[in-house]
């Protein structure tokens, strides 16, 4: 007999089906026995009345591998509104212990129980709520990938084996490298706008490697970046298309996995139809004025500052996503573009959503002169190995451009109101954990 899908079940009434999976629940009871079985679509209710079929499952642990055949009959309290009846059981795999965790039940993510929570995640992920987080981080990614390629976007894959570091600093993974020292790449960024001078349009997903020295709800040592990057765009147009990016990811999530949003009671953000922008001296002043606090480090936002501007913009702008402008030119990187006309200020601008940011979204420098004279005023020396193959698509041509980095995981967290950027991870890595 052909399989069926557990999701499929409904769709067969009054006719024999086979189903495959894995053993989600069982209630063994004196006459009437019930179990879950589960699939890739969800699971499927059996009655299993005759005393053999019930003696079969008697020492299984949930995680048993079953093939079943019966008879599908209509119940509208069963999952999918459809049980299988007169159930006849054969156990493929069988599982004998007991699994650390109840996959079962829905898993607490207090932060207290975090660490067992990931400690477990091998199993821990088999329960429906846990996959549904990971169901619509995947489609996060199609919406996004769907969105780029309407856009006229090349989609490509660049190394994470770098000869000189893209960001520098000390969140950097070094190795020996045959006898040369090589770094994780903290981003695609060096790789994404020489293909400008290529595709014109390109974007990445792919992993990010920072030596973050920090275990908080919002770093990781190892994450998904959307990389983007445009050519001839301005400071204007690059936020409204990454505005446009995330609004449209939102509608696409919210048609995609109405199911999968429920087990999480997610509500969906509320997005404005255009780019909201405030500089961030009017976010220190908005912030000092309701809260009382000094903020004395102008030059960034506070965690704090991050969390209180979505609030008052969804309260106040009709958006709980806002991007935050005018940040000084003695913070930005060598690439970025200073603003024309006000030098002590640079085109970035930080893209935040529900209380923290996922994007940075910077305009670049591309004139290979004024490229050049930053580099050295930031103590690089343009003649080393691991920049001359960059400054080369400057010096033969290169547009205006602009492109950004959007966090995947912090993305997925926000929109199903997580309290930790792990839990929207599959295997997290921070400074404290290497496995699973």
């Amino acid at each position: 007999m052909q399989r069926t899908l557990t999701g499929e079940v409904v769709e067969h009434i009054g006719k024999q089906v086979m189903i495959e999976g894995w053993l989600h629940k069982k209630r063994l009871l004196g006459g009437l026995s019930f179990i879950m079985v589960r699939d890739r679509k969800g699971v499927t209710q059996v009655v299993v009345e005759d005393k053999d079929e019930v003696e079969k499952l008697r020492a299984l642990q949930i995680g048993t591998v079953l093939r079943v055949e019966g008879t599908v009959a209509k119940e509208e309290r069963a999952p999918g509104g459809a049980e299988i009846h007169d159930a006849k059981l054969e156990v493929m795999v069988p599982v004998l212990e007991a699994p650390p965790i109840e996959i079962d039940k829905p898993l607490d993510h207090k932060p207290e129980n975090l660490e067992t929570l990931l400690d477990n995640r091998v199993v821990g992920l088999r329960n429906l709520r846990e996959t549904a987080i990971f169901k619509i981080q995947d489609r996060v990614l199609e919406g996004a990938r769907r969105y780029f390629y309407k856009n006229g976007f090349t989609e490509m894959k660049t190394p994470k084996l770098l000869a000189k570091p893209t960001e520098g600093g000390a969140e950097l993974f070094t190795m020996d490298y045959f006898g040369k020292t090589a770094s994780l790449a903290q981003s695609a960024q060096f790789y994404k706008q020489i293909m400008v001078g290529v595709f014109e349009r390109v974007f990445e997903m792919g992993g990010t490697y920072r030596a973050e020295p920090s275990s908080t709800t919002r770093h990781m040592t190892e994450y998904v970046t959307i990389d983007c990057e445009m050519g001839f765009v301005t400071f204007d147009e690059l936020r409204e298309f990454a505005h446009g990016l995330l609004k449209s990811v939102i509608d696409f999530v919210w048609e995609e996995c109405p199911a999968e949003l429920k087990l999480w009671d997610a509500r969906k953000p509320l997005m404005s139809d255009k780019a909201v922008s405030i500089t961030m001296a009017k976010v220190h002043e908005l912030y000092e004025l309701a809260t009382k606090e000094v903020i004395h480090d102008k030059k960034d936002l506070t965690p704090a500052e991050e969390k209180w501007i979505c609030e008052y913009a969804k309260k106040n702008l009709g958006t709980e996503a806002v991007f935050v402008t005018e940040w000084p030119a003695s913070s930005m990187k060598f690439y970025h573009r200073k603003t024309e006309g006000n030098e002590t200020m640079c085109d970035r601008s930080d893209f935040l959503f529900r209380g923290v940011e996922i994007m940075t979204c910077p305009m670049r420098e591309n004139r290979y002169d004024v490229l050049i004279a930053q580099m050295k005023e930031q103590g690089l020396d343009e003649i080393e190995e691991g920049y001359q193959a960059y400054l080369s698509a400057f010096k033969y041509g290169l547009p205006p451009h602009g492109g950004f980095g959007w966090g995947l995981e912090r993305t997925t967290q926000k929109i199903l109101g997580l309290n930790n950027v792990k839990e929207a991870t599959l295997f997290p890595r921070d400074i404290n954990r290497l496995a699973p």
